[in-house]
């Protein structure tokens, strides 16, 4: 096993006979632009964060990680198109009569996908304040330690999902780093991409702008677009965008939205544009709009509040909350950040929303996001206001809270025990890692009872 641990341990199926078959259709322009952004951004935030945050990342290894196992349909474009990397921008070219799709740095904000087209200069760096990077403090576990070592191993080697690729886990027990394990070519300073465990950043950036009076969740969310006469949707309110039963429609089930993440189309442009399909609080459909659009209800707390004084104020020094090439905040998917500062986020919930003292977010928050209220999806976790909940699962106490993403994400919160367990992955499509079964493991090797 190849580990660095640093603590204690699209078409029709093909017919059987042999018939003449019509060449497949090259890729549009459309098509292959997406692939193009999409392999420009990874890159440029893979590269440009992990170097903002004192480590190093290879070009190989992001084509090894990042770039495998992406949508069907731009999966082999998106690993044969040449990239170019400059100091403060990334490029990938993709058709000859078109400039290449471009993706661009700024500190404290990551990488920004320019718009199709875009040969313009780059936009004016965003400095993020003094770098004061808070470190761990590692300890023996209370429990078991050569059950939780064999968790974590298990983690690496398919133990909790046959083709998973697991690159970090962490499990911290109160305010102390009882496991930390890497894979090759990651460590305590890589930054990956969070997937959608930004919703559940998103909505800590939320409660905290309830908590100083600049949010109401009950109040309808304040879209702009949405205040015409007559517009039924000027009455979802923001607590139904956080819960996913805003009532709107999307166009793909969960709402991939590439146009936004890869395409270079401004949130501003798009979002608020979906129809209403059912009454708002009426319907669960996860959807990455909602919470688009919960962030844009907010914005203008942002000029005196952005999402990194936040992160900031956690101690996540290591974390980039991207945007569009607007300035609109992605943070339904695209902040790239640590596992170490994950764990930093899953101790604000340990704590209720108190740090060092200081009340973040209003009481009983942790509670509020907990909330299984409204509409319901299926499967083995119920959703909360941004937070999935582990609230029916043998071997995990009710009041556990994950904030889950795509390829594998996962910071697992759970705090009657006091722990909370990080685990990143860069998962092929349909290669799922199992989090209840780890979640489930982990906390058994922490039980006090444990010899």
């Amino acid at each position: 096993m190849r580990l660095k641990l640093v603590v204690c341990i699209l078409g029709a199926f093909a017919p059987a006979v042999a018939q003449a078959q019509a060449p497949a259709a090259a890729p549009s322009p459309a098509v292959r632009a997406m692939a193009a952004g999409y392999k420009a951004l990874t890159v440029c935030s893979a590269l440009k964060t992990a170097e903002a945050a004192g480590g190093t990342r290879t070009l190989e290894s992001v084509e090894a990680h990042e770039l495998v196992g992406v949508y069907p349909e731009i999966d082999a474009m998106v690993r044969d198109m040449p990239v170019q990397i400059g100091a403060r921008q990334v490029s990938v070219p993709w058709d000859e009569a078109m400039p290449p799709r471009v993706a661009v740095f700024s500190p404290g904000r990551g990488c920004a996908i320019q718009p199709v087209g875009w040969t313009g200069e780059s936009p004016e760096m965003f400095l993020p304040g003094p770098r004061v990077n808070e470190p761990f403090v590692t300890a023996d576990p209370v429990g078991n330690a050569a059950l939780l070592n064999e968790a974590v191993e298990g983690a690496f080697e398919g133990r909790y999902g046959d083709g998973a690729n697991t690159t970090a886990v962490l499990v911290l027990q109160g305010d102390r780093v009882v496991a930390e394990a890497y894979g090759e070519g990651f460590g305590v300073d890589t930054p990956q991409r969070t997937w959608s465990v930004g919703k559940s950043l998103a909505g800590t950036i939320i409660g905290a702008a309830v908590h100083r009076g600049e949010a109401d969740v009950n109040a309808p969310a304040a879209i702009a677009d949405w205040r015409r006469e007559g517009d039924p949707r000027a009455a979802i309110t923001l607590d139904q965008l956080m819960r996913m039963a805003s009532g709107l429609t999307s166009d793909t089930a969960g709402n991939r939205t590439d146009a936004l993440y890869f395409g270079g189309v401004g949130i501003d442009e798009q979002a608020t544009t979906w129809p209403l399909i059912a009454p708002p609080g009426s319907l669960y459909r996860y959807a990455n709009n909602d919470t688009l659009l919960a962030v844009m209800a907010i914005a203008p707390t942002f000029e005196r509040h952005p999402p990194a004084a936040l992160f900031r104020r956690l101690g996540m020094y290591d974390t980039w909350a991207e945007t569009d090439w607007r300035g609109n905040y992605m943070l339904s998917s695209q902040v790239w950040t640590t596992a170490r500062d994950l764990a930093r986020f899953g101790r604000l919930y340990l704590n209720d929303g108190v740090v060092d003292g200081e009340r973040i977010l209003p009481e009983g928050w942790r509670d509020y996001v907990s909330r299984p209220s409204g509409p319901q999806p299926g499967g083995a976790q119920g959703y909360g206001a941004t937070f999935w909940l582990m609230n029916s699962s043998e071997g995990v106490p009710p009041d556990t809270i994950s904030a889950n993403g795509n390829r594998g994400q996962y910071v697992i919160i759970a705090p009657s025990r006091d722990i909370v367990i990080v685990r990143r992955g860069e998962d092929p499509a349909r290669k799922r890692f199992d989090p209840i079964a780890f979640t489930r493991d982990v906390l058994a090797a922490l039980d006090t009872g444990a010899n």
